[in-house]
């Protein structure tokens, strides 16, 4: 019960490594939202869970809003919010990627945080409490080709994760990311352009310890980043990867 008496928000929690952390984090005794567009994956998750489903666009701002003050009444307030919903374009070289798919990617994995933090900052401020975890990627700390866009969207919300935690240490507010390698969510297929053994096999050579991340391997760190075991560590981008960036 490491999360007892906590109230945790977590986008994109529909699905792979974000319904692991619902399913962690409701374990450990967290009132939790899962926050996501598919509504019905969201559902779903909350029935096996206990937790609330709302439907969210974290690329738009209303929506986001709503999220909050949606999620603050059922919960009567925020401690946690893990941004977590994420997409990435199909591999292709840099210029071939349309405007659109950039955009997309960037509205998602980006502008998302700095809609949450502008919709709960003021509110965690006022509590002087608050722990916010952004799930980046393995590929914004070491790059791979043919993902150039979404590796920089990535890199962007590590170095948004350190200015956060920088300037909102002193409210009481933490701020940290995991990098995860890539493991078995929806998203995985795309970035490898095809799910096939090959495919497979060709990019698990390049992770030393031999297997994708898992969900229980995210929600096992966002768990300690986001307890109060961690109550002495902001502005951390943990990877967990197997050894991926070494």
């Amino acid at each position: 019960m490491r999360l007892e008496g906590k109230r945790a928000i977590v986008t994109g929690g529909g699905s792979g490594f974000g319904e692991g952390i619902v399913t962690r984090f409701a374990a450990e005794g967290a009132q939790v939202v899962v926050a996501d567009i598919n509504y019905e994956n969201a559902r779903k998750v909350a029935e096996a869970t206990g937790a609330h489903p709302l439907h969210t666009d974290v690329s738009d701002g209303s929506s986001v809003r709503a999220l909050m003050a949606l999620a603050t009444e059922h919960m009567g307030g925020i401690d946690i919010l893990v941004n977590n919903a994420g997409i990435t374009h199909l591999p292709a070289p840099m210029e071939e990627v349309s405007e659109e798919d950039f955009d997309r990617v960037f509205a998602v994995n980006c502008k998302s945080v700095y809609l949450t933090a502008r919709a709960l900052v003021p509110a965690l401020k006022a509590q002087g409490s608050g722990a916010i975890l952004n799930v980046a990627s393995t590929a914004g700390v070491s790059p791979r080709p043919n993902l150039n866009w979404y590796n920089a969207s990535k890199g962007w919300m590590n170095t948004a994760t350190r200015a956060m935690a920088v300037e909102l240490a002193p409210a009481g507010i933490r701020v940290n990311a995991l990098n995860p390698v890539a493991g078995e969510t929806p998203l995985l297929a795309s970035f490898m352009g095809e799910d096939t053994p090959e495919m497979r096999a060709k990019f698990l050579s390049t992770i030393p310890l031999g297997r994708f991340s898992t969900p229980r391997d995210l929600a096992n760190a966002a768990l300690f980043l986001c307890s109060d075991e961690a109550d002495m560590i902001t502005g951390v981008c943990m990877e967990v990867d197997g050894g991926r960036c070494i």
